[in-house]
């Protein structure tokens, strides 16, 4: 994806400059609200719990018993070796760092953007840099993307890791080590090493779990106090996250929660249900060789079974919009796409919790269903993205020559059937 940026620069720097500057007119208050405006207590509140772990590896203090400075007070929530990789970032002071990290995320944005929409793209011609720009700086104000941004978090990293693994034509690494390195980082990644074991991929699902359990092994080997906290005590308390029935977290858990549901088997068997659906729609996504709607279906699925997913994990909606939009040549398709960006662009979420709120005469079931807007636009959105990436291929089979949203080794993807007949066996009724 960054290859691609680079080798689109090189061709036509100055539509790439202009590009640029139209995504710095887009984006450009939020990131001097963010980074400039905000009170020091205010300032990237997530990338300070990073830095903080790097700085507690560093001095030799606990990394789950620290907590950042008050009034946020926030624990370190991930894998120890999270915390190792963090060490660089324990060099920087905190503002510094925050232009850095912000500069990187926009910069891996464009990346996954300029994959995911290039069908769409590909129709502005010469002018696709600057309508890179457009969309990607339009797609930064959806509340999943600039939480991210606000808070300083890793959810873009993670997702170019994986789309990365899924979708690099020669990679120069052992497929799958990406996904592997993303779900030891911050474990919720591992439905994507399913997801390679369940489409055929064994030795790819291998490779990532073995690098997984590597860099698992590798943190217990350099902090083994702090792993074993970790493994033992720190993960089996999801409290530490925060409050898991709050507005923000969005996973069917927490939906549950909201509605005083809190029954451990109803969650298991609607996490069963859902997640049997998902797989099934991203394995056939995967079999005809559209890996990008395989991928949003699977990356949102691991917001919806984790126990807590903030609304800034929802960054996974971005592919999916993609695949939505297809070549952009579809009205509807093309309305559909901008209006599932602009649903995700409102607080949506925190109008339901003003509305349950003793005093406001609607019925609180009513305002619980909207305070859950966003994880239930992620159930409905599932099935879409597969229909839609289904409808793409079948039409590219039907007219050769025709591009393919994204595809990825589809040949072996069909294990020696005929394409027509994955297809007829994908195609949702």
């Amino acid at each position: 994806m960054l290859r691609s940026l680079a080798s689109a620069v090189r061709r036509a720097p100055g539509r790439c400059a202009l590009g640029v500057c139209v995504f710095v007119a887009i984006t450009g208050y939020m990131a001097w609200d963010f980074l400039v405006l905000r009170e020091p207590w205010q300032l990237l509140v997530d990338l300070d719990v990073y830095r903080d772990a790097g700085v507690s590896v560093l001095i030799g203090r606990p990394i789950y018993h620290h907590f950042t400075a008050t009034p946020q007070l926030l624990p370190f929530t991930y894998p120890p070796i999270a915390a190792l990789f963090a060490i660089p970032l324990a060099l920087l002071p905190l503002r510094v760092l925050g232009w850095l990290w912000t500069a990187m995320q926009f910069a891996l944005l464009a990346g996954i953007v300029g994959y995911a929409f290039r069908p769409f793209l590909t129709r502005f011609g010469r002018w696709q840099p600057v309508a890179l720009g457009a969309l990607a700086g339009g797609l930064m104000w959806i509340e999943p993307l600039r939480d991210g941004v606000m808070f300083g978090q890793v959810n873009v990293i993670l997702i170019a890791l994986v789309l990365a693994d899924y979708v690099a034509k020669a990679p120069r690494w052992p497929r799958g080590m990406l996904i592997g390195i993303a779900t030891a980082v911050k474990l919720t990644p591992g439905v994507f090493i399913l997801h390679l074991w369940f489409s055929g991929r064994r030795r790819e699902a291998i490779t990532a779990a073995a690098t997984a359990t590597g860099c698992t092994l590798l943190a217990f080997l350099v902090v083994p106090v702090d792993s074993a906290d970790f493994w033992f005590r720190a993960l089996l308390d999801s409290e530490r996250l925060g409050p898991n029935a709050g507005t923000s977290n969005q996973s069917i858990r927490g939906m549950l929660m909201r509605l005083h549901v809190d029954n451990g088997l109803l969650w298991l068997a609607l996490c069963a249900l859902i997640g049997f659906l998902a797989y099934r729609y991203a394995v056939r996504c995967s079999r005809i060789g559209h890996e990008l709607g395989a991928c949003a279906i699977v990356g949102l699925l691991a917001v919806l079974l984790s126990p807590v997913a903030w609304i800034h994990h929802l960054a996974w909606i971005v592919p999916g919009l993609g695949v939505i939009v297809g070549d952009g040549r579809n009205l509807r398709r093309l309305l559909l796409m901008v209006g599932t960006a602009v649903y995700f662009i409102l607080p949506i979420p925190w109008w339901g919790a003003e509305l349950a709120l003793p005093g406001h005469p609607l019925p609180e079931f009513v305002a619980r269903v909207i305070e859950d807007a966003f994880g239930l636009a992620a159930i409905a959105l599932i099935p879409l993205i597969a229909r839609y990436a289904l409808h793409d291929t079948r039409d590219s089979r039907r007219a050769p020559g025709a591009e393919l949203g994204q595809p990825a080794r589809p040949a072996k993807a069909a294990r020696g059937r005929t394409v027509e007949a994955v297809l007829r066996e994908a195609t949702p009724a």
